[in-house]
């Protein structure tokens, strides 16, 4: 018994000597620090040509220079309200069903906040009719200087693929914009 209370009682030393060497090695026992969510209100318009509606499921990805990207699967379940497309005043404020021709609609969602202004913007069309959007522009709530561009569409979006605009590593020129070359590196 003697023989068994001094191994417990060595081990329970060796383990206060170990939690005191990293606490005092600055290693941190405290969580990581979550990243803090925003709200985004992203606004779509469709076109008025013949056959522009949808009612396919649409998704959305966003997000900034520092890849801190967005994705939103679903984008039909966050609708919120439709808005006038000539004035910014909410026609109504019970959910509908959105993208129909001529109309604006707004969607909220909330996910982690970008660290620079949103600068690309993909759609994906999920279904089998066609959609033809206007423009997306997206507000972040905590931030105005967060906000995005409009992005323009004003074509059939194609299906089941992500399709959009970058403009992150772009740079305005007399002669208009300039991308900045990618590199891909192939990782094993």
């Amino acid at each position: 018994m003697g023989m068994l209370m001094k191994i417990i009682g060595g081990q329970f030393i060796f383990c206060c000597v170990l939690l005191h060497v990293l606490v005092a090695g600055g290693e941190s026992l405290e969580a990581p620090e979550l990243k803090k969510n925003c709200t985004y209100v992203i606004t779509i318009e469709t076109t008025c040509t013949w056959g522009a509606e949808t009612s396919n499921l649409v998704s959305l990805r966003f997000g900034d220079t520092n890849s801190n990207g967005i994705l939103v699967r679903h984008l039909n379940s966050k609708h919120l309200r439709k808005v006038d497309p000539l004035y910014p005043v909410v026609l109504d404020d019970i959910p509908r069903k959105p993208f129909q021709a001529c109309m604006v609609d707004q969607f909220e969602v909330t996910a982690p906040c970008v660290e620079s202004p949103i600068c690309y913007l993909y759609l994906k069309l999920i279904g089998n009719d066609d959609w033809r959007p206007g423009f997306a522009h997206i507000q972040v709530l905590e931030g105005s200087h967060l906000n995005s561009n409009y992005f323009y569409f004003r074509r059939f979006v194609p299906r089941h693929v992500w399709h959009g605009s970058d403009v992150c590593d772009s740079e305005v020129t007399p002669f208009g914009l300039k991308k900045k070359t990618k590199v891909y590196v192939n990782t094993p």
